[in-house]
Parts: C-alpha cells; sequence; structure tokens
C-alpha cells in the first residue's frame, strides 16, 4: 500500500469502528446511570458512577438466567442441527450429484427467501395438531428446517468442488460413502461448518417474531422475546430499558468475540481455495 495513503485508510477505518461502537457505547454508559443522572445531564452524559440497580431489577423482573438459559439451549440446538442436516444434504447434491440437483438447490433456496410472517400461519396449526405449540421443540424443529436451507444451499457448492482424487483414494481404501463423508469431507470442510455453525448460532440467538408467537408461556421465552415484550412497559425508565438492551447484547457479542478467530480462518480458507 502506498505510505501516503495509509493516514486516509487507518482514519477511514477509525471512523467506521467509531461508528459501529458508538450505539453499543451509549448504551452501556446509560445503563449504568442512575435515573435523576439521566434526568439531568441527558442521555450523552457520564455517570457519576457505577448505577448496577437497574441491570439488577432488570435480571430479577424477567429473571433473566432462564432466558439466557432457553436462548442458547435453542440456538446451540439449532446451530448443531442445522450443520448436520446441511451437511447431509449438500453431500448428496455436491458430491453424490443426485438427480434433479438444480431443482433441489432452487427449491432450497426459495425456501430460504421465504418470510417468516408467510409460515407463521401454517407452521401454527400444524404445532398445534403435533401437540408441539408452546414447547421449545417446536422453534428447533422450525429454525433448523429454515437455516438448513441456506446450509444446504451454500455447502453444496462448497461440495461440488471437492476434490475427486480424494474421493477416490478413499473408495479405494474401502471406505463407504458414510464413513468418506465424515472421514474426509466434514474435516477438510471443518472451516465452513464453524463458519455456519457460528452464523447459524448467532441468527438464531436473535430471533424475535417466531418465538413469540410460539413460546408464549413465561419461562419458556427466549432473550429476545423477554426484551421486547418488556420495551412497551410504562413502568420501565430510560436506564433500565439501556440495561436491559445491554444484557440482551452482551452474549452474542461475547460469542462472537469467542469465536472469532474461528470465522477468521473459515473465511481465509475459503479465499484461499
Amino acid at each position: 500500500m502506498n505510505r501516503a495513503l495509509r493516514p486516509a485508510v487507518l482514519a477511514t477505518l477509525t471512523v467506521l469502528v467509531l461508528l459501529v461502537l458508538s450505539p453499543f457505547a451509549l448504551v452501556a454508559v446509560n445503563a449504568v446511570k442512575s435515573p435523576d443522572e439521566y434526568a439531568t445531564d441527558g442521555p450523552l452524559s457520564l455517570p457519576n458512577g457505577l448505577y448496577l440497580k437497574g441491570l439488577a431489577d432488570f435480571w430479577i423482573r424477567v429473571d433473566f438466567g432462564e432466558k439466557l438459559f432457553n436462548s442458547f439451549v435453542i440456538a446451540f440446538s439449532v446451530a448443531v442441527l442445522a450443520v448436520v442436516v446441511s451437511v447431509l444434504n449438500a453431500y448428496a447434491l455436491g458430491i453424490g450429484r443426485v438427480r434433479g440437483r438444480s431443482a433441489f438447490l432452487v427449491f432450497f433456496l426459495l425456501a430460504n427467501l421465504l418470510p417468516q410472517e408467510a409460515l407463521v400461519y401454517p407452521l401454527y396449526y400444524l404445532s398445534k395438531e403435533v401437540g408441539l405449540y408452546n414447547t421449545q421443540l417446536a422453534v428447533v424443529v422450525i429454525f433448523t428446517a429454515i437455516q438448513s436451507a441456506f446450509g444446504t444451499y451454500l455447502l453444496s457448492s462448497v461440495f461440488a468442488t471437492f476434490p475427486r482424487e480424494m474421493l477416490e483414494a478413499a473408495a479405494i481404501d474401502g471406505a463407504g460413502k458414510v464413513r468418506t463423508l465424515w472421514r474426509v469431507v466434514v474435516p477438510i470442510s471443518w472451516p465452513s461448518l464453524s463458519v455456519l455453525f457460528t452464523f447459524f448460532f448467532i441468527w438464531t440467538w436473535n430471533e424475535f417474531f417466531l418465538p413469540l408467537i410460539f413460546l408464549i408461556s413465561n419461562d419458556k421465552q427466549t432473550v429476545p422475546v423477554a426484551l421486547g415484550v418488556l420495551q412497551g412497559d410504562r413502568m420501565m425508565d430510560a436506564t433500565t430499558t439501556s440495561a436491559s438492551a445491554l444484557l440482551g447484547i452482551l452474549p452474542a457479542i461475547l460469542f462472537f468475540l469467542i469465536f472469532q478467530r474461528t470465522l477468521s480462518r473459515g473465511v481465509m480458507s475459503g479465499a484461499i481455495k
């Protein structure tokens, strides 16, 4: 890179980082500010001290620990199951070359493009018929199908370029299709699978609409639903609202930071290919 351009690039990156982090910083500042400070000095002032009562009140009010556990169970289950289903489908379409491969891929693409509002009516009555309404299993099954549609479409393209020499070598060694999948294809494709797992987890964690419809019991609700329900509560002041937003954002940010290296490796692996 030209040395003359480096200051301009660094300045641009700094501005972009500040724009991304400024809303989170504003929420974090107001989450530890007392209502009196907020009313007197406004939302842009720095707090005189750490006021943690808003965080504690919100945690107790919604039983936030329970909501965290519910969200983690649902998001983790969907991420694991969606990756497994995507691998099996993509192995058949990308490597197995089943008949009608293009039609299947178009079907999965269209299924992924359908808005959730178009799915909620038939899914609601179907879950009622099979006795899964108001259960976390219903949400896990629905999101596994939705996420795996995207995963299948993406992995099919990845598996279609898989080196045939490795598959032939595995066949010569006596490996069947199942063993070839789990001993050859999956280990080599692990960077792509880890990226999918991370995205599936974060996407499912942030889902609001379908959990709101299918989880009506308070003890089964997720973090976004608990936050959304309380946003319209008139008894909540601005600092408690900021505290609720901070507690809702932090788990997803922490998960992203933990798997940041995994994401980087997956993206770089795809770029090298």
